[in-house]
């Protein structure tokens, strides 16, 4: 049990720890100066909502996002949301997308090559099928977590400047509960298309409580960093970079390449669960599904990697507060009915 709870976990946090995540692109669009609050508020409302989310899904044995939507909000609405899902992992697999071409540009690896290579990273990993994916995110998540942990704790040690949450100034706190509906869709979508493969609900607590506390002691450590380095944010399109500021070189390779691996695994998760969808209209390989899911996002990436996050997060955080109210108030109603 602990290990599929694990592994779900693993799965969890690779969907959700992306190019606009671990940048810090999409911590600094939700929160920023007296954030604590938000985050402590979201840690809760996402573990919970995991956990509900994981426990319909195993109930349904579904294989994508439909039935778990209808559960929680009813038929009429569940077509309507997903529409929303299809447009919301489209979007943001773009958005992984062109992470990943600014990111490589740190090589000098033009944009669009690497734009391309990404996509030809993620199209043959489908091959493979879930093991391959889930093989992958065992070996790379864990990387990106230790990755993400290391610059963090150690840009507090070199400027002396300790992580500490004052109830008495906590002005931002709603935004917690906008960033748990934004990354909800994600949790719906990569989980529903993994219930026909757990054993029990003993895994979705176990998954859920940790990818929570994962989640939230990294977005805690994360804002207060940028919180400090404020002044300086506006010059650099990726704030991991002015994290990284002086850092020696190696290290800097170093976190370069953790947030490929974050914008890689992300990449994953979001076709993953669209893929799965599409496969229950069409009888063809996931692979080929895949490839040309790619091959339309592609022309996308033009507009923009910090432009496609300052204006796609926070209108999908809005959009997705009803079935996030839905989530949390599932066991209640459920009970009820």
């Amino acid at each position: 049990m602990w290990r599929a709870g694990m592994k779900w976990m693993l799965l969890i946090l690779g969907s959700l720890i992306g190019a606009g995540y671990a940048s810090g692109q999409e911590i600094w669009q939700f929160f920023g100066d007296e954030s604590g609050l938000a985050i402590l508020l979201f840690t809760i409302m996402f573990s919970l909502s995991t956990y509900i989310v994981m426990k319909i899904s195993y109930e349904q044995k579904s294989e994508h996002f439909l039935p778990v939507l209808e559960t929680l909000i009813g038929p009429l609405l569940a077509k309507v949301y997903d529409v929303l899902i299809i447009l919301y992992l489209f979007t943001t697999t773009i958005v992984m997308i062109a992470g990943g071409g600014v990111t490589l540009q740190i090589f000098h690896i033009p944009f669009w090559t690497g734009v391309i290579l990404f996509c030809l990273c993620t199209g043959l990993l489908f091959f493979w099928g879930l093991n391959g994916i889930l093989s992958v995110n065992s070996y790379l998540i864990p990387i990106l977590v230790a990755g993400l942990l290391y610059a963090l704790i150690s840009f507090q040690t070199a400027h002396h400047q300790p992580w500490l949450l004052n109830l008495t100034h906590q002005y931002n706190w709603p935004a917690g509960i906008a960033f748990t509906s934004l990354n909800i869709l994600s949790v719906v979508a990569v989980l529903s298309a993994v219930g026909k493969e757990m054993k029990g609900v003993g895994e979705a607590k176990i998954a859920s409580i940790l990818s929570g506390l994962v989640f939230g002691a990294i977005s805690y450590m994360y804002n207060e960093t940028l919180v400090e380095l404020a002044g300086e944010l506006a010059h650099y399109e990726i704030p991991l970079f002015a994290v990284l500021e002086g850092a020696p070189f190696p290290i800097f390779i170093f976190m370069t390449a953790v947030l490929c691996v974050a914008i890689y695994t992300t990449t994953i998760s979001s076709i993953l669960g669209l893929s799965s969808r599409f496969l229950s209209f069409v009888n063809w390989p996931r692979w080929v599904i895949v490839l040309l899911l790619l091959a339309i996002m592609v022309p996308f990436t033009s507009i923009g990697f910090s432009n496609l996050i300052a204006f796609l997060y926070p209108i999908y955080g809005l959009l997705n507060l009803y079935l996030l109210v839905n989530i949390l108030l599932y066991p209640i109603l459920s009970k009820w009915k």
